[in-house]
């Protein structure tokens, strides 16, 4: 069978190969056509249509500013599904892109697999509706999503958390440090995010940090769309390493962290690396954000804990000297540190088992053989 597979930023990426390996072992004659990144094209032997570099606009004004480009890529994507036809569309989270491609597909007659609920539940709830006519079949990762959907009489398949599954089959690297020509001081991790418009608000005040904490290195977690020039205009002259495709390597051999809100949280949390939650970003995107998300918190962990189980410094409370004071808290002050490992304990308990991948590999591949 054929699956189209639509990823629009880096986690999807990263989620959407799982599942094209998944598939294939599932699926002997599984073929694959691919918006996404560098690890689906490895997954799936195929050139990304788009890649999702080119696509990860996040937050009001951005998204304005880079209309023309994601109409381009709309029109780029619709008139491929009418030219292929898959079996079945699987779309990866990326909901403001993903359910207009789903309302077009449905009305080709395309089957329709979402594969990481879109956080319909944090704002604009009246997705819900337009979900349950154009995705045939839903798969959620977040325990309370279940419930959510379930207000609203609608059938979801909860397959657990494919970050179990990514960290599950990830071979750590026992020389880190060595490899990356690091010295035996303690690391702090910075990973200030996959998006050009949260590195430029974040990483000045991360790169601040390096004068308070003299006894610690700072490493960067890099992400793939950028090379190390991108974060030296950041870092100066000053001794910060940049790394690439070990940010697990680089949580699993870290002392704390400060982590930009996101799916990292939750790998840092998975990980069991105390952190403080950092965001910033336009001015008028927050405020419209703050008029619109109905959840309390912006990290994943505290999302699935429901309660503060690390700390958050948004907009002008992420600065240096807040970030400061928390990463000392973490590292020096025994209690807390032991408060937030504690609370990893949580959700892990919460979060189960890995196998996310392979359940909803299964279900598509039942439900496609259905049609």
């Amino acid at each position: 069978m054929n699956y189209y597979l639509i990823a629009g930023e880096t986690s999807g990426d990263l989620h959407g190969a799982n599942l094209i390996k998944a598939l294939k072992r599932e699926d002997n004659h599984a073929s694959f056509r691919i918006v996404g990144g560098d690890l689906m094209k490895d997954a799936s032997g195929e050139t990304p249509l788009i890649h999702c570099a080119d696509m990860a606009f996040m937050g009001f004004v951005e998204v304005i500013k880079n209309l023309s480009t994601i109409k381009k890529n709309l029109s780029i994507v619709k008139n491929d599904l009418k030219q292929h036809r898959p079996d079945t569309l699987i779309l990866i989270d990326f909901p403001g892109f993903n359910l207009k491609i789903a309302a077009f597909a449905k009305k080709l007659g395309i089957r329709v697999c979402y594969y990481i609920s879109p956080k319909i539940w944090a704002w604009n709830q009246g997705r819900v509706h337009k979900i349950k006519k154009v995705v045939d079949h839903m798969f959620c990762i977040l325990p309370f999503e279940v419930d959510f959907y379930k207000k609203y009489q609608y059938k979801v398949d909860y397959i657990g958390n494919p970050l179990l599954d990514a960290i599950d089959a990830y071979t750590f690297n026992a020389n880190f440090v060595a490899t990356n020509a690091l010295n035996d001081r303690p690391i702090i991790a910075l990973l200030p995010g996959s998006r050009k418009m949260e590195i430029d608000m974040l990483m000045p005040e991360m790169v601040d940090l390096y004068y308070l904490f003299p006894a610690h290195q700072f490493v960067i977690a890099g992400a793939p769309n950028f090379d190390e020039d991108y974060y030296k205009q950041f870092i100066g002259d000053l001794p910060i390493k940049v790394v690439f495709n070990q940010t697990y390597d680089l949580l699993k051999n870290a002392d704390a962290a400060v982590v930009t809100s996101g799916t990292a949280t939750l790998e840092t949390g998975i990980l069991r690396v105390p952190q403080v939650v950092v965001y910033r970003a336009n001015k008028l995107t927050v405020w419209i954000a703050r008029l619109v998300i109905k959840v309390r918190f912006i990290s994943l962990v505290n999302l699935i804990n429901d309660f503060l189980s690390v700390r958050e410094l948004i907009q002008d409370d992420c600065n240096t000297r807040s970030i400061a004071d928390e990463l000392d808290e973490l590292i020096n002050n025994k209690a807390h540190r032991e408060s937030v490992l504690e609370n990893y304990d949580m959700l892990n308990e919460k979060l189960g088992s890995p196998g996310a991948s392979e359940k909803a590999a299964k279900l598509i591949v039942h439900y496609t053989g259905k049609s």
